[in-house]
């Protein structure tokens, strides 16, 4: 009997993110999948190097020293992270997280840090085969909260454990192989949006690329607030199975959309000037019907000047209606805000101006108010771009891709929804040295930064 992968990888940067973190790689022996994070650019780099540096354990037959090789490779991908950081300190704080899978006919080695996930599908049964190294699941592995508590939990983002560059313990696992089996790798993008069930039924119909694109759409359609990855692969006993590797995600290189009018790139495009075309050599000699000419041509050219003005205004006012179109969420005084107008400025003057900013009710409801207006006011709390998780901070910063005011408003509460720092808990006091301090009181100081891993004020 020989054992063979049937494969398909995709990722898609989601419906809000301006960039995609996610890296992939699926071959006939390596499945791998990283979720870079660590502010712009700086994940797509810490996910781009780890998923490299395994590459080549799909090029040769792994024998039996699954673990050893998949342990060796992702260490080495963590000290070139770390490397790099070291090399530009702007990228301090990147890291990614990797759950790979190295096949080996009969059996398969299986390497997990952080918060994507493996999952198993088994005779219709679908089984997570991997823990979250989350701060989360540990409560729920203590027993403090649910499995369906952790869903919604504020600090459900809160990751322990990534490739960042410095120590880290990964977790290696040997497993059976059989025939019929179909794996799923997958970012949090999406199993933070579809269920578990959900993801079972799917995974159960179709094949295996079909499989991948309808995972990917029901991300999408879950409102797509990360990027979303995802690789399906099937065990089969044929001869022959795929060869080919995909690549997808940030590891591609591809671009997944032409820039945007707002983005710099968009706007060096769009400024460009036109290429002039050398003037053909004209004769210098005079002559009568030249002196007759002249005349009509000073004619045409008035009016060439006048149609040039018409066309110049025409243009100024197309551009204006197109500018105050235009809606995108950004920053605005520090604040969060829905902003008119394209991210930039044009001879010094901003093509922008603040339209509202959000607020977030008790409740978690998410609504729009006047700018200037304060919490107190407004009966909600305004929210400052350092109150967002760090990734999303740099993409507000840089401005979302614009649209309508509806898109820009759905674009808020995705926002404000998903990518919020939870609010810093009340920590008890500190203990007397007659009263030890409860076992949990140090980890939870040592997990609560204002700024960093929780913000202040109500949530």
């Amino acid at each position: 009997m020989t054992l063979v992968l049937r494969y398909a990888a995709r990722s898609d940067r989601g419906l809000v993110r301006t960039n995609n973190e996610d890296s992939v790689y699926a071959g006939a022996r390596l499945l791998a999948l990283a979720d870079g994070m660590g502010g712009h650019a700086a994940g797509e780099i810490a996910s781009q190097l780890v998923i490299s540096t395994l590459a080549h354990l799909d090029d040769d037959e792994p024998g039996g020293n699954l673990l050893g090789k998949l342990e060796e490779a992702t260490y080495a991908g963590n000290r070139i992270i770390g490397e790099q950081v070291e090399e530009e300190p702007a990228l301090e704080g990147m890291g990614t997280t990797l759950t790979a899978i190295l096949f080996g006919g009969s059996k398969l080695g299986l390497v997990h840090v952080g918060a994507s996930r493996a999952y198993l599908m088994r005779d219709g049964t679908l089984t997570q085969i991997t823990r979250d190294d989350t701060y989360v699941q540990s409560l729920v592995d203590a027993g403090k909260i649910s499995a369906e508590d952790a869903h919604n939990h504020p600090q459900r983002s809160l990751i322990m454990r990534a490739l960042t560059g410095n120590d880290v313990e990964l977790t290696l696992t040997v497993r059976e192989v059989r025939v019929g089996d179909r794996y799923l790798l997958c970012s949090d993008g999406l199993s933070d949006v579809v269920s578990a069930e959900t993801i079972a039924s799917t995974l159960s119909e179709g094949d295996h690329d079909k499989a991948a694109d309808r995972l990917i759409e029901l991300a999408l359609r879950s409102g797509g607030p990360d990027n979303v990855t995802v690789i399906v692969a099937d065990v089969l006993d044929i001869d022959f199975g795929q060869s080919r590797p995909i690549l997808a995600g940030a590891v591609s290189g591809k671009v997944e959309d032409t820039p945007l009018p707002n983005t710099s790139a968009g706007r060096a495009a769009a400024m460009r000037p036109p290429r002039v075309e050398p003037s053909r050599p004209v004769s210098t000699a005079s002559t009568a019907s030249d002196a007759s000419a002249r005349r009509p041509r000073r004619h045409w050219t008035l009016i060439a000047i006048a149609v040039i003005l018409v066309l110049l205004v025409g243009s100024a006012l197309v551009a204006r209606t197109v500018i105050r179109s235009n809606y995108y969420v950004g920053e605005s005084d520090g604040q969060i805000a829905i902003l008119r107008g394209l991210t930039g400025s044009f001879l010094g003057v901003p093509l922008q101006s603040a339209d509202s900013i959000g607020c977030v009710g008790a409740d978690g409801s998410v609504t729009t108010v006047d700018v200037g207006t304060t919490s107190d006011e407004a009966g909600c709390t305004i929210l400052a771009v350092q109150d967002l998780v760090p990734s999303a901070r740099e993409q507000v910063r840089l401005g979302l891709p614009v649209g309508s005011l509806n898109e820009a408003e759905d674009q808020l509460v995705q926002l404000l929804t998903n990518e919020l720092l939870p609010v810093c808990e009340p920590l008890p006091p500190e203990a007397s040295d007659e009263e030890p301090e409860e076992a949990s009181t140090p980890a939870l100081r040592q997990l609560q930064i204002p700024g960093s891993t929780c913000r202040t004020g109500p949530s």
